[in-house]
């Protein structure tokens, strides 16, 4: 690596580039042994590879930062490609103080190509002006299909799934209360966002209140290994009472510390734990979205952007006095985010969410009638 951010590789160590894997038996060989197999025991081996991994994408990442801060003299950074999505990185970029504000791009992988072109035809090619706007000109990134309430009413007639009808203005208390009960809901609303986020409007939401709640939805829902930490939504005018954020993060692309305030402290026995043991301590007071350094991958909610998304966590906090809930994409493992009604009604029958809403109608799993093969879908996911 230079002081400049450009770097070199060394090709034997890798095999992307003309094979199936990203590694060699070069890298297996310098590093002691083969790629973790998939579902195997987690050691503290693999986690001080990915961590080491990890330091060199973030300084990387710096340095790259602080020599287009030196060669422009910007005060604001914008950010996309695939590196881009890495978030805590993109936390320590925010921490270095060099910019003013940071603008990741939410569809930063290949996805977000199909925007860039889409402006650049418009702006230079058929030289339209350009004139940004204060607020999002992206939208929330809800740029994806929708379906009204006369489509989902069509859909559940299908199905024979019971379900109930609420209007727009008293959705958000209901399924506030449900997450509050306890209940992991999926919630499918509005158009779909671009990207590899969810944000609000094809997400599964639960009480990151609850201990038990960040392993049960993954176990029981996502279909993959509990370590795996979840992302808090908070209401954009709280964010800083639970995190430490020097700015919004409308698209859950910077990471920040929860702020000591809401830390618990570990025991003498939980300081003294090593490796996977480290899940099972008790680090806050929103502990489902809390990583074992005390990290969470923040989105912050507005009205303005987010809608209906915004009023369920406004009447959840008015409900708990807790402006934070779990937001993770509305999918199965190895299957993309739920684009149609019919999906998201599939992906809720298949695992052990609690409730659906679709739209404005809300489905308890406790009324469905069993979907046939549900039981034995399950039964090919290898849990730890």
């Amino acid at each position: 690596l230079k002081p400049d951010g450009s770097f070199w590789m060394d090709m034997r160590y890798f095999n992307y580039c003309q094979g199936l894997t990203m590694t060699s038996e070069a890298f297996h060989d310098l590093f002691g042994g083969p790629p973790r197999m998939p579902e195997s025991r987690l050691t503290e081996r693999d986690m001080d590879l990915a961590a080491s991994i990890q330091k060199v994408c973030e300084e990387v990442m710096v340095t790259l930062a602080r020599q287009a801060k030196k060669v422009t003299g910007a005060d604001y950074l914008c950010m996309a490609g695939g590196c881009a999505l890495n978030c805590v990185a993109n936390g320590l970029i925010m921490k270095e103080h060099l910019f003013k504000n940071i603008f990741v791009q939410p569809a930063a992988g290949d996805a977000g190509g199909s925007l860039g072109a889409a402006l650049m035809l418009w702006h230079h090619i058929l030289e339209n002006p350009r004139t940004p706007k204060p607020s999002d000109s992206q939208k929330g990134s809800y740029l994806g299909p929708s379906y009204d309430d006369v489509a989902i009413e069509a859909i559940l007639q299908s199905t024979r799934a019971p379900y109930h009808r609420y209007a727009p203005e008293a959705l958000p208390q209901v399924v506030a209360d449900l997450l509050a009960d306890g209940k992991v809901i999926g919630l499918f609303y509005g158009p779909m966002e671009l990207g590899p986020r969810a944000l609000g409007a094809r997400s599964i939401i639960g009480d990151p209140r609850k201990p038990d709640m960040q392993s049960a939805m993954n176990l029981k829902i996502k279909f993959r290994e509990s370590f795996r930490p979840f992302a808090p939504a908070v209401l954009e005018e709280k964010y800083n009472e639970y995190f430490d954020l020097e700015q919004e993060s409308p698209y859950m692309l910077l990471v920040g510390p929860v702020r000591q305030s809401h830390r618990i402290a570990l025991s003498e026995e939980d300081r003294g734990k090593r490796g996977i043991d480290l899940l099972n301590t008790l680090r806050s007071d929103i502990p489902a979205v809390t990583h074992v350094d005390w990290s969470a991958r923040v989105q912050t909610v507005s009205k303005e952007r987010n809608g209906m998304f915004y009023d369920i966590l406004k009447a959840f906090d008015a409900k708990t006095s807790c402006p934070v809930i779990i937001n993770t994409s509305f999918n199965i493992r190895g299957e993309p985010i739920v684009n149609t009604p019919m999906e998201a009604y599939r992906c809720f029958m298949l695992t052990d969410m609690d409730a659906l809403v679709l739209q404005n109608s809300i489905l308890l799993k406790r009324e469905q009638p069993p979907m046939p093969g549900a039981e034995e879908y399950k039964q090919q996911f290898k849990l730890d």
